[in-house]
């Protein structure tokens, strides 16, 4: 795992948690496709963050390989972990892509996605107004990308939850604070 508080094992956990639930309901989940998903989407984030799902696909691909994975699978867990990624467009198309995508993204809302947005933020040197713009144009629009109606309906809750925070922060910073 990399070292990043952010994309560690905390992360792995709450995705894994969030996948299983969304994919509930859905009598043709490949569960073994989509846990191993789940544990190697972000192994690629070692050498930094560019490029990181298409990174992390060959890394799981050589890993499964090794371990003497059926290739044939191993390419299904390849093609989940790198359409994930919010920032390279890449449509999710099996099942269980879109519910990988779908829990990644969701782990980036609520109040456990604004610790992660201020502790990477620290990590990139970015300043609270840059927290916020990344906030505003990244995070809430999140819930446009999901898959799933499980998924929705759990963004929905988070979402409300980062606008009243939102909100409140706004209120205090223009009542004397500053960033």
């Amino acid at each position: 795992m990399p070292e990043d508080p952010v994309h560690g094992f905390g992360h792995v956990a709450r995705v894994l948690e969030l996948a299983c639930r969304f994919a509930e309901g859905y009598g043709r989940v490949d569960y073994e496709v989509l846990q191993l998903a789940v544990l190697l989407h972000d192994v690629g984030r070692v050498s930094g963050a560019e490029n990181h799902a298409a990174r992390s696909a060959q890394i799981a691909r050589a890993l499964l390989k090794l371990a003497g994975y059926p290739e044939e699978r191993a390419e299904k867990v390849a093609e989940a972990i790198a359409s994930h990624s919010y920032s390279y467009g890449r449509r999710a198309e099996s099942l269980e892509a879109m519910i990988l995508s779908d829990a990644d993204k969701v782990d980036a809302l609520g109040a456990i996605g604004l610790v992660r947005v201020f502790m990477y933020s620290g990590t990139l040197g970015r300043d609270l107004e840059g927290s916020l713009d990344h906030i505003r144009s990244k995070i809430m629009k999140l819930p446009q990308l999901l898959y799933t109606e499980e998924a929705r309906r759990e963004a929905e809750r988070r979402v409300r939850l980062v606008a009243e925070f939102l909100e409140n922060l706004e209120r205090e910073l223009g009542a004397g604070g500053s960033s």
